[in-house]
């Protein structure tokens, strides 16, 4: 048997392109002999899509987006609900941009646990999250995510901060390789950005 080549995936679970790509990820690793190495990178979508805060029912309560950002958010987001139905999978638009350093710690620290808690922990958390229903900057929250998934929450709290260090760290060498959003998959140092490209990923893999 041939060993498994290693697809690696940069997501973010504050996007909803991730969210969108992640079961097509796994359905490439499910159809060919891949193997998937997930890891964070952390979106700093202000610095490209400018920032804002609405209530429950889309007013806008605080902003710094121009009209141009508007309309790309305002699509993104349109877009992603018209293939999210499509799956029958529910994408809400965030009321503010979060800081999902945190969400992606407890990736990690699902990661150690083996594949079936890191599967429940990444499903769980994409899912509700879209559904308004988890607060990925809230620690306790992402430990009950983790408990439930079959990890130790007190073990997370006991390492979140060299956690954080590490996705840092881990966003800053993606960036140094060349990745500048995501879904992210890169296969023998070729850079694919989008979920459009799994199948350029699958005739790469020759398999």
């Amino acid at each position: 048997m041939t060993e498994s080549l290693i697809v690696t995936v940069y997501t973010d679970y504050k996007s909803p392109y991730a969210y969108l790509a992640k079961d097509l990820a796994y359905e490439l690793q499910r159809d060919i002999c891949i193997r998937l190495d997930w890891r964070p990178y952390i979106l700093d979508i202000p610095s490209f899509l400018g920032s804002a805060r609405v209530d429950a029912s889309g007013t806008v309560l605080e902003e710094a987006r121009n009209a141009h950002q508007w309309r790309r958010v305002r699509y993104s987001y349109m877009d992603c609900r018209r293939q999210a139905r499509k799956r029958g999978l529910t994408i809400r638009g965030p009321q503010k941009i979060w800081d999902s350093t945190l969400a992606a710690a407890g990736m990690l620290f699902a990661q150690r646990a083996g594949d079936v808690v890191f599967r429940r922990y990444h499903d769980t958390v994409f899912e509700t999250f879209w559904q308004r229903a988890l607060d990925i900057e809230n620690a306790d929250a992402l430990a009950a995510v983790l408990s439930d998934s079959g990890a130790d929450a007190a073990g997370f709290h006991a390492e979140v901060d060299a956690l954080r260090a590490e996705v840092a760290a881990i966003s800053r060498t993606a960036e140094a390789d060349g990745v500048f959003g995501v879904p992210t998959f890169v296969l023998a140092g070729e850079i694919y950005w989008g979920r459009e490209h799994l199948p350029d990923i699958r005739l790469a893999a020759g398999r």
